[in-house]
């Protein structure tokens, strides 16, 4: 390339030397900057998170998509009834709402078989059939009275103490699991609680239940020991904090004063919502049933 001179005759000047050489040097880009270590990059290391990120409320977590599946070849579809999806639903929520943990332990019932041994004739001539329900329902009631936050409910506002005992008693039926109420359940003797228990289990069989009866419960029971189950891992029926379950009664060896002995042993597993309860409440409450359970009086 020739340098193009602009003097007298073309004459290449001094300028128009530097003015080539300008037009010649190379244009270098600015370095670019180093990038920054990755604990110094905001919310991308391990050592450094912005204050808003720390401390600031946690993003809600995405609602899980719902897995396709695709009937195979064969395949049967059975639609869901509104009492299957009602259920389904409600298990689902439960789950999703309280963190829920499971107790177990187990109960001489030595002394209720006693008694409704001695008893059981005496009420069928009072035409009421005489189950083990309505003495899982006394020490139930028992037990709340003596640890009453387990009758509690947990809101975000603060804990609701229920000053009702009403016992939902769960009850199997064809085509899915329905719930009656026992409202008062502490205002009612052994008797009183064998025909409610007998009375709602019945009419909820016969599906003649009223809408009323279905609600209101603040604790619950279920009795899958007549399935011959031996315990449970039930879920809560919300907004209720707790919910027991009662497995088969079995003839099992012991250890009673440092003898082996049999007796007929019952587990009972008490599920209970951990926001409001720990897991010292559980047994706690869990010690009064089984207490009111094996001191129960035999005549």
């Amino acid at each position: 390339e020739t340098i193009q001179g602009t003097g007298e005759n073309g004459r290449v000047s001094k300028k128009d030397i530097e003015n080539f050489l300008k037009r010649r040097a190379p244009q270098t880009a600015a370095p670019a900057a180093a990038p920054l270590p990755a604990w110094e990059q905001p919310g991308s290391g391990d050592l450094f998170r912005p204050t808003e990120e720390v401390f600031g409320k946690p993003a809600a977590p995405a609602a899980p998509k719902p897995v396709a599946v695709a009937p195979g070849d064969g395949d049967q579809v059975l639609p869901l009834s509104p009492m299957r999806r009602s259920i389904a639903e409600h298990m689902v929520r439960s789950k999703a709402t309280a963190p829920h943990v499971t107790t177990v332990s187990e109960a001489d019932m030595s002394r209720v078989l006693a008694h409704f041994a001695a008893h059981k004739a005496d009420f069928e001539k009072q035409g009421v059939k005489l189950t083990y329900t309505p003495y899982f329902v006394q020490a139930v009631v028992y037990g709340l009275q003596q640890t009453p936050l387990v009758n509690a409910q947990f809101t975000e506002q603060g804990i609701i103490m229920k000053r009702e005992l009403n016992i939902g008693i769960a009850v199997a039926i064809p085509d899915g699991l329905i719930v009656p109420v026992i409202k008062h359940a502490d205002d009612k003797s052994l008797l009183g609680l064998a025909r409610a228990v007998n009375d709602v289990a019945s009419r909820a069989r016969e599906k003649k239940l009223q809408p009323d009866e279905l609600t209101g419960a603040t604790f619950t029971i279920t009795n899958h020991g007549v399935f011959g189950s031996l315990f449970g891992t039930p879920i809560i029926s919300q907004p209720q904090s707790a919910i027991m379950g009662m497995g088969a009664i079995q003839k099992r060896a012991v250890v009673i004063d440092d003898a082996i002995a049999i007796r007929p042993m019952m587990y009972l597993s008490l599920s209970f919502d951990h926001r409001l309860l720990d897991g010292a409440m559980g047994d706690m409450f869990m010690n009064k049933v089984i207490h009111y359970l094996e001191n129960y009086p035999a005549a």
